[in-house]
């Protein structure tokens, strides 16, 4: 059976220790080397930095997230251990682990080493698509011959680069497809090499719960649940017509992969279809002056993002939240696309005013979509807002004083409230 070295990258075909360096991290698999399509994903990667930043934390349960009324961003294997998961509630997560360390997210610190893994994935393949700041997808078919090892050997490769040069760890998958390869990138974390090959794929599916599959939350097994499907074996007993007629798009979704066949391609677009941002509120509230400065402040940090990706947008959304957890979305449609925080707040505040009747509110929320290029966003203001223009300038300046002196170097009376 083909073997690999994960610490020196030796390839050899008899079990146990590497023969080369005598290293017990060993990979092995018939078809190792026949393989193209990986899925990587960082170790509890919020957490993982802040351990590294800080190595007083190396032993203690961290928890990424903000506020009693917050939920968890992420949380290290200590605290998973203790139960505590990604978005569950902050105040149910205390309760499992009160010994937490809760750290607020460091956002652009993340995507600053996150870029720096991007550069390193891309070294190694042009196709590249990533999932989130942690996770990503890559196709290496043909790289083979550029790089003279097999996809598995620059697996493995990167992977220490990544733990020697950035300080962090992450789990491969490796299969046939995209589906597989993120199975399996979640079979042996944390610093894991997991492999699913075609020969296997049936019997391993057979017997695992329909929740493997990536977007079958709660709500979705419930109601597989309730049509007698648990497993993959039992997909496998219905008919692709009778999914469809059952589940709409899902469940022919659902009939392929009951399979193991997912025809998807890895692709390297980065096109962003929204921008938006959201805060859970420390207390219910149906205050207008207080959600007023929570909404100019989401607004300004949409605006912020989508001008310095070069976009602009004419869908203005705002979201809200009720006590009773109830969801409001509410959109409307510019005739031009804009990135101002100016025209993005006006178009969401009266959406809020008349919201009001559903409040007390637990959450607030802006967003950006409709996106095209920053060039395509409006030039001028409309005619009928005498202020339009002189606020349009007034922004114009403070996003240049705020690029030479930080974001605090400028703060509206507005976003105080």
């Amino acid at each position: 059976m083909p073997a690999l070295c994960r610490k020196c990258f030796n390839t050899f075909s008899q079990k146990g220790r590497c023969p080369n360096c005598g290293s017990p991290l060993i990979v092995s698999h018939d078809e190792l080397f026949d393989l193209n399509i990986a899925h990587m994903d960082c170790d509890a990667f919020y957490a993982s930095v802040e351990k590294r930043d800080n190595p007083d934390l190396a032993d203690k349960p961290v928890i990424i997230g903000g506020g009693k009324r917050g939920v968890v961003s992420t949380a290290c294997y200590i605290a998973r251990i203790r139960g505590v998961k990604s978005a569950m509630p902050m105040f149910k997560a205390l309760e499992k682990c009160p010994d937490a360390v809760v750290i607020r997210p460091r956002m652009k610190v993340y995507a600053a080493i996150s870029r720096q893994i991007r550069e390193m994935m891309n070294d190694i393949t042009p196709l590249v698509e990533p999932l989130s700041l942690d996770e990503a997808f890559m196709d290496l078919s043909g790289t083979h011959k550029l790089h003279g090892v097999p996809p598995a050997v620059m697996l493995a490769k990167l992977m220490d680069r990544i733990s020697s040069n950035i300080g962090l760890t992450g789990s491969i998958g490796l299969s046939h497809n995209k589906f597989l390869a993120k199975v399996a990138s979640d079979q042996n974390k944390p610093n894991g090499f997991s492999i699913i090959g075609k020969e296997e794929t049936s019997a391993f599916l057979k017997d695992q719960s329909v929740r493997l599959i990536w977007g079958v939350g709660a709500a979705t097994q419930k109601s597989l649940e309730k049509a007698g499907i648990r497993s993959f074996q039992d997909l496998l007993r219905w008919d692709r017509k009778d999914l469809v007629n059952k589940f709409g798009s899902m469940g022919d979704r659902l009939w392929f992969l009951a399979r193991g066949q997912d025809a998807r391609v890895v692709s390297n677009s980065d096109r962003i279809k929204s921008i938006s941002n959201e805060t859970t509120l420390i207390e219910n509230t149906s205050n207008l002056r207080v959600l007023e400065g929570h909404l100019w402040r989401l607004c300004e940090k949409v605006s912020s993002r989508a001008k310095s990706k070069g976009l602009a947008g004419t869908v203005m959304i705002l979201k809200l939240k009720s006590s009773n957890h109830k969801l409001i979305t509410r959109r409307v449609t510019l005739r031009d696309p804009t990135h101002l925080a100016d025209v993005l707040f006006r178009s969401t505040y009266p959406l809020m005013e008349a919201a009001m009747e559903n409040g007390p509110f637990r959450l607030v929320g802006a967003g950006l979509s409709g996106l095209c290029l920053a060039s395509q966003a409006q030039r001028e203001p409309e005619l009928l807002d005498e202020g339009a223009l002189n606020r349009i300038k007034v922004e114009r300046v403070t996003d240049e004083i705020r690029e030479k002196f930080g974001d605090e170097a400028m703060i509206k009376g507005r976003s105080l409230l």
